[in-house]
């Protein structure tokens, strides 16, 4: 029973400050775009994957 005394207002404390850091985040843009990541992902553009120098390797292979 002298536990309760402890770890309620613990878990409360817990709670608040949760929500605090939820709401931070969300004040500051953090869940703005979540599509637009996850879209650029599926992107196919090669052009900024080609590192590979043309006149060192002739045959295009990484």
């Amino acid at each position: 029973m002298e536990a309760l005394f402890l770890l309620v207002p613990l878990s409360v404390l817990m709670v608040f400050v949760a929500l605090w850091v939820f709401f931070n985040a969300a004040d500051d843009g953090q869940f703005d775009d979540l599509v637009g990541p996850a879209l650029r992902v599926l992107q196919d553009d090669d052009s900024a994957a080609n590192i590979s120098d043309p006149e060192k390797d002739p045959s295009g292979k990484f």
